[in-house]
């Protein structure tokens, strides 16, 4: 049965430090998370990185699509999932591992991550969650790896929520905290699934959703949350 924590740090620790970085993941647990959230995608030569958008501007200036450069033209900052991983066994972190796949490449995303998780996740870490927008990416992991939990990320949640979940045999729902209804938490709860929000930040608005049956807050702001809700 998947069990989370209440809060998981977003990127790891975005308010405080650069969004998926080794910097940010250290500063989460600095801050008190015992799991975090981070985005794996694949460059040209395959090699599975932690990095949310297509491109690489936003975040390190270069303006370049991470699926046009090879993993050793990635500036320093950029992780690898493998130097991730050892990161969060040195940590003893956790991890949600979001499925973020560039166009097109979302079945082969998927099998490298759920084969890169296979062959480096540190056996005293608990199991990490994958999850992912896409339902291509979470049904590949199903068919490669069903030993690792899956949660759908759905951003408004509509009436075909729960037939997308049972397509990919998901254990959980990982929506935005800032559009979920009380009747729809309830509606998931009663079905059986975890339920998680992103990206809550606010101390009473993190209260309010676990009020309704929120089981996991994810936050770029992990201590915050962590003290509302202690």
């Amino acid at each position: 049965m998947l069990q989370l924590p209440k809060v998981i740090g977003h990127r790891g620790a975005m308010a405080y430090a650069p969004e998926n970085t080794l910097e940010s993941f250290r500063e989460a647990h600095r801050r008190g998370a015992t799991w975090v959230e981070i985005d794996v995608k694949l460059t040209a030569d395959g090699v599975p990185i932690v990095m949310h958008d297509s491109s690489l501007k936003r975040t390190t200036g270069v303006d370049r699509l991470a699926s046009e450069m090879r993993a050793s033209e990635l500036p320093p900052a950029v992780p690898t999932f493998e130097q991730a991983i050892a990161c969060f066994g040195e940590l003893g972190l956790g991890c949600n591992v979001e499925i973020k796949p560039c166009e097109g490449r979302e079945a082969e995303t998927a099998r490298v991550t759920v084969e890169t998780l296979r062959r480096l996740w540190p056996a005293s870490l608990p199991a990490p969650l994958l999850s992912s927008f896409k339902d291509p990416s979470l049904a590949t992991a199903r068919e490669a790896a069903p030993e690792f939990a899956r949660a759908l990320l759905i951003d408004e949640l509509k009436d075909d929520w729960r037939g997308r979940a049972e397509a990919v045999s998901a254990a959980g729902i990982n929506t935005n905290g800032k559009r979920l209804t009380a009747v729809r938490a309830v509606e998931i709860r009663k079905a059986g699934y975890v339920l998680s929000v992103y990206t809550i930040n606010d101390g009473d608005v993190a209260r309010a959703l676990v009020g309704m049956g929120v089981q996991c807050v994810i936050s770029d702001a992990p201590d915050v949350i962590l003290a509302a809700l202690t």
